[in-house]
């Protein structure tokens, strides 16, 4: 009990990092009806720009604990955004006109120039950091088991969880949500109603690159270990986990995040962590087989 307890805790917190990370390819999906194959890799640019503030703020002795990772979230959001935006610009907006498969593979050659990018400036090796937030609160204990929840853990949820509260509101309370859903719905209906699309659309953009940002830096704090190769597997999981939940859905996209987190996590656990990618791949193509659209994915009406 107590050990399935432990993995239910590592599950949830794996979970929120792949929803989050989830949340921009549905967001894209539903503004302009493609797949954004780079965002993996915008995950893993937030992961190195994270990386990066918090060993100058650390080695310099400007800050450290809590407060130094909220600054680095902070900073990493920012400069990702900016990596979000110019994906928007040079990988998409040139070929918003064009035949559908052009954008996607614009996209995936988006995605090898970030990792080679990152590969040239940073090195291959992977790069590790020190745990930042050590300890936790000792749940329960069976013999010589301890069911920990960490700090680290706690501080996953609870971001993941507030962010996702701002954005929800973001997209049902504010101007610009109503403009993003007005889009989603029918983009020329929209600009002929006075919504400025690009402008729409390139903030989807930004909004996704920062919550991949906040997904690559607790990635980075939880797991403290990196390399310019982590946004391909944790974007195919991501993307992954939207479709199981419903692609275009954002709270489908959440759990979907949490369904392949826990399964990697236990599959892991009671079975062989080799074959946990196996499993989650499987249990998506099974659900795929009775609900083509996902488990909270809605059913395109066409429009004639």
């Amino acid at each position: 009990m107590a050990y399935a307890l432990q993995q239910l805790i590592n599950g949830v917190s794996l979970g929120m990092i792949y929803g989050l990370i989830a949340v921009g390819y549905t967001m894209v999906y539903g503004i302009i009806g493609m797949i954004n194959f780079a965002h993996g890799d915008i995950f893993m640019i937030g992961a190195f720009v994270a990386l990066t503030a918090m060993v100058m703020l650390v080695s310099g002795g400007l800050m450290e604990g809590p407060a130094a990772i909220l600054l680095v979230l902070a900073i990493s959001m920012a400069f990702t955004a900016l990596y979000g935006w110019t994906v928007e610009r040079i990988a998409y907006r040139p070929l918003r006109g064009s035949f559908r498969l052009a954008p996607l593979i614009s996209a995936i050659g988006m995605s090898i120039v970030l990792q080679n990018f990152v590969q040239v400036s940073q090195g291959a090796r992977v790069k590790p950091l020190e745990p930042q937030l050590p300890g936790g609160i000792e749940l329960m204990r069976e013999g010589t088991f301890v069911v920990q929840l960490s700090y680290m853990q706690m501080l996953i949820i609870a971001s993941t969880l507030a962010v996702l509260a701002i954005f929800t509101w973001l997209v049902t309370k504010t101007p610009l949500g109503r403009a993003m859903r007005a889009c989603e719905q029918d983009r020329k209906m929209a600009s002929l109603l006075g919504i400025d699309t690009d402008r729409t659309i390139s903030l989807t953009f930004v909004i996704g690159a920062s919550l991949a940002a906040v997904a690559g830096t607790l990635y980075l704090l939880r797991y403290g270990v990196i390399d310019f190769y982590i946004g391909f597997l944790a974007g195919v999981k991501a993307f992954t986990a939207a479709v199981l939940g419903g692609i275009g859905s954002l709270p489908g996209a959440v759990l979907g995040g949490l369904l392949i987190g826990l399964i990697e996590t236990f599959w892991s656990a009671y079975f062989s962590v080799q074959y946990k990618d196996v499993a989650a791949f499987s249990i998506l193509a099974i659900v795929l087989i009775f609900m083509p659209t996902g488990l909270l994915g809605r059913q395109e009406v066409e429009k004639v």
